[in-house]
């Protein structure tokens, strides 16, 4: 066990935990913020993205001691009150079916407009293929991302 001080959505939080355990286990055991889910483990379906200084990173299989020194953003840090570009865009477009892997497409879709501010269908289906939606929500997900990237 060590004290790791990890800076998450502009807050320090100091953990007692394993400097090897997952990044996804130390957000949602020991700091409480359970919208980053676990999907696969092995980092393949997407559900566990966070930022990482802004880059999409899977919480899954990233140990809690890499994150030291950085500033880790999940989906309760994306905004206050639900009202970021994407969420709401999200909603405008009744995206999630079940749920469960949105708040990664949520994440994944802001670094994509972050990097790609008015990206092409393409761009979006490939930026976005990494994460995994059971319920095939995918065309509402790229219209969500056209609007948001109006907004």
């Amino acid at each position: 066990m060590a004290k790791l001080s990890l800076r998450v959505n502009g807050q320090v939080k100091v953990i007692d935990v394993d400097p090897k355990m997952p990044l996804l286990w130390s957000l949602r055991d020991f700091m409480g913020l359970t919208g980053t889910k676990f999907g696969c483990g092995i980092a393949q379906c997407g559900a566990c993205t966070v930022h990482m200084d802004g880059n999409p990173v899977r919480s899954c299989v990233l140990p809690s001691s890499v994150a030291v020194g950085k500033e880790i953003t999940t989906i309760e840090g994306l905004s206050k009150n639900n009202d970021h570009p994407v969420q709401l865009a999200w909603i405008a477009e009744q995206v999630p079916q079940c749920g469960y892997c949105q708040s990664g497409q949520i994440m994944s879709a802001v670094a994509l407009l972050k990097s790609n501010p008015n990206p092409t269908d393409t761009e979006i289906d490939t930026a976005m293929s990494s994460v995994l939606c059971r319920c095939g929500t995918y065309p509402r997900i790229r219209k969500a991302i056209k609007k948001a990237s109006k907004m």
